[in-house]
Parts: structure tokens; sequence; C-alpha cells
């Protein structure tokens, strides 16, 4: 017996009305600024595109200390740019991987069914906008988690390395934080390179270091990399709070620190050690300088370089699924984390 609208467009001769296309989605909303407990799962209405935007099916999405600061709303200088009460973008979420479902008129790199990776406008649901500039073809050799942890982490990595370090082969150098999401990859990155590699992480984590190619290792617990005991060509400072001095310490007379993150960098701008070593180093020998963050679908190709050739693995110490992003927070803010994190949808 048939019941319903299909039943009366029996008796009347109309064909069946076609279900209505679920235009939601799934994703993780943030509700002002503060700890955790500003995030909620929701149902909401899928980002609507732009001309040179394409519409992403999320497969996975990656978690950085970023997400961390755009949750608490600290540096306060970050809230001008990002919403002054709470973010203007609700979906909180930059690294993507994913499947290309729409593209806008004006887009010429991708098309219908690419798998891509790169910076997203709100990647914690089931579906992402980004810029086509910002996109890169998924490495081949990567699966989409992998992809997923690459583009802000890998992006600021290769930039300190390259862009502020100018990192040569034989150099001795020196990462902080090489346990961590940056330093997972700069590590790697300055092997391929050529330079040899001290790591700097805590007892639990020296295994990792060493699995990612380090020459040596140094457990802060224990020793200090500005003993004087070793001088360094280049330093890669991703811990975010040794001194100034400390850094000059442990370089060489003419030796590079490139400074990243903001971790210990006062609550208002995040960058006081970063302006306070860009005012020192005209007065130096030595250079003190720091990384300017960059979206490019340049640098995302140079990275797949490193990872097509086999020189880049990324590290995934974690994975989650979407409705528990609360607590890869809470695992990233404790310092847990062995590599990058991942969210999957």
């Amino acid at each position: 017996m048939e019941s319903g609208a299909a039943a009366r467009s029996v008796e009347t001769g109309a064909a069946p009305r076609p279900a209505a296309a679920d235009t939601t989605m799934r994703a993780i909303v943030q509700d002002g600024y503060g700890s955790v407990t500003v995030l909620r799962l929701a149902r909401i209405a899928r980002p609507a595109i732009g001309g040179t935007d394409v519409l992403l099916r999320v497969h996975a999405a990656g978690l950085d200390r970023g997400t961390w600061h755009l949750m608490a709303g600290r540096p306060y200088l970050l809230r001008l740019a990002v919403g002054i009460r709470g973010p203007r973008n609700p979906v909180p979420g930059l690294d993507v991987a994913g499947t290309v479902v729409a593209a806008g008129p004006d887009v010429t790199r991708f098309s219908i069914g690419d798998e891509v990776f790169g910076f997203s406008r709100g990647s914690f649901a089931e579906y992402a906008v980004a810029r086509e500039d910002k996109l890169a073809a998924k490495p081949a050799r990567a699966s989409f988690e992998q992809a997923a942890v690459l583009p802000v982490s890998g992006v600021t990595a290769l930039l300190a390395l390259t862009d502020a370090g100018h990192v040569t082969a034989g150099q001795n150098v020196l990462i902080t934080g090489a346990s961590g999401g940056v330093g997972s990859y700069a590590v790697q990155l300055a092997m391929a390179f050529g330079a040899e590699v001290t790591g700097v992480c805590s007892t639990a984590k020296l295994d990792l270091v060493r699995e990612l190619g380090a020459s040596h290792v140094i457990d802060y617990s224990h020793d200090d990399f500005a003993d004087g005991s070793h001088r360094y060509d280049l330093i890669i400072d991703i811990a975010g709070n040794p001194s100034l001095s400390r850094l000059r310490r442990a370089l060489t007379p003419a030796g590079t620190a490139v400074i990243t993150g903001g971790e210990d960098g006062g609550n208002w701008t995040g960058m006081d050690r970063q302006f306070r070593a860009l005012a020192l180093s005209p007065f130096l020998r030595q250079r003190l300088t720091m990384v300017a963050p960059r979206q490019r679908a340049s640098d995302l190709d140079r990275l797949t370089g490193f990872v097509e050739a086999g020189t880049v693995i990324p590290s995934i110490g974690a994975t989650y699924p979407l409705d528990e992003v609360p607590q890869a927070l809470r695992y990233l803010e404790a310092g847990k984390a062995r590599g990058k994190v991942v969210i999957t949808i």
C-alpha cells in the first residue's frame, strides 16, 4: 500500500518529488574565545565559494599551535585580524587534505575530483573552502592524513631553514623543539639539505628525534645546548622560550638564529622575542631573525618534492575523529604530542 506524497502522485499522475539535496554539514564551531569549552560539534550550512575558491570534501585536517591560539584569542593582537569578540569564521582549522567537489568560475588549476592539500578556511568540518593559490596536488606517496599535517608546520620549517636561515650543506644545525610539529619537519629537511643536525627535546621523545634522522640529540632536562661545549652555524628555535643571550652563546661568531612560534612572547603581540631579536641583530656579527608566515602553493610544491623523494615523511603521533577536537587540543596543550596531530573526518 502506498502512502504520503508518493501515493498522491500516483493518484494524480504527477511524478514523485525528488528528495532535497542536503546542503548542511557537521563542523566544529567556536563560540567566542577561551578554553576548549568554546568548541562544540554542530550541523551548519556548507560554506559558499567565490570565483577563485574550491569547495573540498575534507578527508583529514591538521592540528597546530595556531589553532590553539585562535581558540584562546591570544595573543590579543590576533583578534584585530580574526574578530574582536569572537572569530568571524566560527569553524577553526587551517591544514586540510581532501577532494575537490566544486570550483569557482575563475579556478584554472583544479577540477572536480582532484585530490589536494593546503591551507583552508575552516577545515574542522566535512566541507571546507580554500583559495586555489593556497592548494597543491596531494603527494602520491602520502595518505590524506599525512598530507593534512604538512601545510602549516611543513612550510614553517621549510621557510625557517631556507628563506630565513639560508641553510647550506655541511653546516651544524641545532633545532629546539625537534619532536614537535614544526621540529619534526625541520630535522628531516635540514638533513635533506646536507646539514649535521642536533635535535633538542624531552627524555620521552629522544627516540623519535633519532628516528627522524638527527645526527645528535640533546635531552633538555639533563643538558644545556648553550653550555659552550658546541657551537652551531644555524639554530632553528621552535621551543619558544630560550633567551636571546642563550641562543647567542650557542651560535658561532657569525651564526644565525631563526625564531619561530611565540609561546613565551607575551599576551599582546606574542612576538616579543622576535621583535627584540630584529632590533638587536643589526649591531651584531651574529644574525637574529624570524619566520614570517606565508601561504603559497609554490611552497607546498617544494614540500611535495621532498615527500615524493622519501626524504620527508610526516610524523603523526595521534589521530582523533572530528567530534574529539577538544580532546585533541587538550593533548596538544599538555605537550604530549610526538610529531603531528591529525583530525579525521
